[in-house]
């Protein structure tokens, strides 16, 4: 694990092999591998609060999450919080080896249900492999990428580099009532409920829209989508006994890259011997 990198130079890695050789032929060698984890309580996101029947956004620039007023502004910032601190610790594990960057972060959200002794949680994971490239000076802020080593040497072949992870995180949610359900009767078989229909849809395309925000903030390019979760659920209104309260999360991860120079010359195809079948005489061409 890191700790093997700074007791006596030996390094861990979650790398492949396949994937090991592949950033040394980009100039990158690993130093260990990093590790960042939170654990919220969802009791800490929980509200007497309803989340109405008008899915009004409430924008927060800094913070780059969208969410409805009220609980699912709070489900949003506490998604956002999570993921930021397990990536940053992860990142402060790789700048504390000396590396320049993750390769390989693989992010893993896990809800826990509570008990009669236990709280419900939501635990954040990230694990990654820490690299630095030889004779280099170190990085204000250590890069990290969810790229495989194979992609990551792609991407600096072509003229990319990785300048972080970017987030999209947006929740929404509605609280049942007629207002909601009166544009598509319960009644009629099979029926679309547009209202609910709009819910997902406004949290997918406000995720999308803090990721680039994400994007912008790491000073990158463009970003590399690496996985998009869609999560819809359903709460018992805690501030009218007998509604119900539907909440749609977003959230859309990625590697957010830079252009740093054109893409390297490929190198000359090797020539190709064929021989012919038609002779026993024929010699190889080209």
């Amino acid at each position: 694990m890191a700790e093997f990198a700074s007791s006596g130079g030996s390094w861990g890695s979650a790398l492949s092999v396949s994937a090991l050789a592949a950033i040394r032929t980009v100039g990158f060698e690993p130093v260990g591998q990093v590790f960042g984890a939170a654990v919220y309580p969802l009791t800490a996101i929980a509200s007497a609060s309803c989340p109405g029947t008008t899915a009004l956004e409430v924008r927060a620039p800094a913070a780059r999450v969208a969410g409805v007023p009220g609980p699912a502004a709070r489900i949003a910032r506490a998604l956002y919080d999570g993921y930021r601190t397990a990536i940053g610790r992860m990142t402060g594990e790789c700048a504390g080896l000396g590396g320049h960057g993750v390769v390989g972060a693989a992010v893993q959200v896990t809800r826990a249900r509570g008990d009669t002794f236990t709280a419900a949680t939501v635990a954040f994971m990230v694990i990654g492999t820490a690299v630095r490239a030889s004779g280099c000076p170190p990085l204000p802020r250590p890069f990290s990428t969810g790229l495989s080593g194979a992609d990551f040497a792609k991407l600096l072949r072509c003229g990319w580099v990785p300048a972080g992870i970017a987030l999209g995180i947006s929740v929404a949610g509605l609280h049942d009532m007629m207002v909601t359900t009166g544009s598509g009767p319960w009644s009629t078989a099979n029926a679309e409920v547009p209202a609910y229909t709009g819910l997902v849809t406004w949290a997918r395309q406000e995720a999308r829209g803090r990721l680039e925000q994400s994007v912008r903030a790491l000073g990158a390019d463009g970003v590399v989508v690496s996985a998009l979760t869609r999560r819809v659920r359903s709460d018992a209104c805690r501030a009218h006994p007998g509604g119900t309260d539907h909440f749609a999360e977003a959230v859309i991860t990625g590697t957010a890259v830079a252009r740093f120079a054109g893409p390297l010359d490929a190198a000359p195809a090797p020539s190709l011997a064929v021989l012919s079948l038609d002779s026993k005489d024929a010699k190889p061409g080209r």
